[in-house]
């Protein structure tokens, strides 16, 4: 599952937006608090919000992140019988525009059943996640330019 969108800010000032974890508080709708280490290994702790359903804490472990460009971490539950791989990715088409990647590839012996299940609250979700994403990193971007 994947949301695209084109995003007119350099991708330097996207990435200040994703890395300021503390802050994800004040724009993100998916991931209402966050806080944690980006680090390879580091550990995330989230509050994820889908529609319709009640706040959960996740603590996701980072398999990469490069600086402009992604970052990407995996959730491992029920002993390995889902593993959840996200991804946020940045391409930058043009000095002051890029595209967005935000999604998530669900898999283990039970990863079809839950992706049936929460496939299209999490589609919204990372519909709504990039909108928020966009508004805010061409807030940031316009008052930067002045």
């Amino acid at each position: 599952m994947e949301h695209r969108v084109g995003i007119q800010a350099p991708a330097e000032v996207i990435w200040d937006v994703i890395y300021d974890l503390e802050s994800w508080d004040q724009w993100n709708p998916l991931y209402t608090k966050a806080s944690g280490d980006i680090r390879i290994g580091g550990k995330l702790d989230l509050t994820m919000v889908l529609p319709g359903q009640a706040p959960r804490q996740i603590q996701p472990t980072v398999l990469e992140w490069v600086p402009h460009e992604q970052l990407h971490w995996r959730l491992t539950m029920l002993s390995g019988f889902i593993v959840m791989t996200r991804y946020i990715e940045i391409e930058a088409l043009a000095e002051e525009s890029c595209i967005v990647s935000n999604g998530e590839i669900i898999g283990g012996m039970m990863g079809g059943s839950l992706a049936k299940r929460t496939g299209g609250a999490l589609n919204r979700s990372f519909r709504d996640m990039g909108e928020a994403l966009k508004a805010r990193s061409e807030e940031i971007w316009r008052a930067r330019k002045g």
